[in-house]
């Protein structure tokens, strides 16, 4: 089976319980080790991750234990960059061995054609967004920002998302940039069997007019959504809600 699942968050302070919300997640991926070819993570696993040279954030450690469990069997596991862990370096892939990818990963697997992306980094974007998007992932910006002592910047980071996520909800909800994001693709790039996103939050999945499929894999917090992919098919399913 090949597996997908985002936006878990991990760290966040909008969520009560930091202890349960890892212990769901790993109990999720102690539930596919046995039949898991091959993990995706859509973008956004953990709420705020920044990399220095020598240092990277506390926590964790059960969760990313159970990834580099999974990389030791030999599964292939790759974790998609979002718009909350942008900030991977070379600290994960090292130490646990999964693949980090950086915006669109189109690939196949068991002969169908997926298109992958976290979903922040396509579709129509509102012109504030994209302009703090290409400031986050600016090098220069970058080193400025590592510049600055670690208690000042997670604190930021931290307060950053509780606010944004206080003051919009989980009103992302709108899959249709998406949707036409992916007939745009497949116009330009030929056809493609699944396109599989997250960072709407929302479980959603639809036939595309190309005759391929949508499908967003909502998210680990009101619940835990994930998708599941057997060779022939791709379900859209729910562990716990």
């Amino acid at each position: 089976m090949i597996y997908f699942i985002g936006d878990s968050h991990l760290g966040a302070r909008y969520i009560a319980d930091h202890k349960a919300h890892e212990a769901r997640l790993c109990r999720w991926l102690d539930m596919i080790a046995p039949d898991c070819e091959e993990l995706y993570l859509l973008g956004d696993i953990i709420d705020y991750w920044f990399e220095y040279k020598t240092v990277v954030p506390r926590g964790y450690v059960r969760f990313l234990g159970r990834l580099a469990s999974l990389v030791d069997k030999g599964v292939k596991v790759v974790w998609l960059k979002g718009n909350h862990d942008m900030w991977i370096s070379d600290y994960l892939p090292d130490e646990i061995g999964v693949e980090v990818v950086d915006g669109v990963y189109d690939t196949v697997i068991k002969g169908k054609r997926f298109v992958m992306e976290h979903g922040d980094g396509v579709g129509r974007l509102p012109r504030v967004y994209s302009i703090m998007r290409r400031m986050f992932r600016n090098k220069f910006l970058r080193r400025l920002y590592a510049s600055v002592h670690p208690r000042l910047t997670m604190g930021f980071a931290h307060v950053w998302s509780s606010h944004s996520r206080k003051a919009g909800g989980y009103a992302h909800v709108d899959p249709s940039p998406l949707v036409e994001w992916a007939e745009q693709y497949v116009r330009t790039e030929g056809p493609v069997d699944y396109f599989v996103l997250g960072h709407l939050h929302t479980p959603f999945q639809t036939k595309l007019s190309s005759g391929g499929e949508l499908t967003i894999v909502g998210d680990c917090i009101h619940g835990l959504s994930y998708a599941a992919f057997n060779g022939t098919s791709l379900s859209l399913c729910v562990a716990e809600k």
